[in-house]
């Protein structure tokens, strides 16, 4: 699944992630972001995750982060 993130405190080591097949917002823990380093996610930052259900709602698994894509060509690929 795929969507962005809403908000993260990383002071906190969670936050929530908007789908973007819709529904309710997905709970991420810090526990959760795959990477090197520090683990946290940014607000608009753009991830992939699996999704389990529980009792107080969904949560994200195995979060990672897409990679950034260029807005304009390189000029030395021109």
């Amino acid at each position: 699944m795929h969507g962005t993130v809403k908000w993260f405190d990383s002071e906190k080591g969670f936050g929530f992630i908007i789908p973007d097949a819709g529904g309710a917002e997905v709970f991420v823990e810090y526990t959760e972001v795959h990477g090197d380093g520090f683990r946290r996610l940014v607000q608009g930052q753009r991830v992939e995750f699996d999704v389990r259900h529980t009792k107080a709602g969904p949560e994200a698994e195995g979060v990672r982060i897409e990679p950034m894509r260029r807005l304009w060509p390189d000029p030395h690929e021109l």
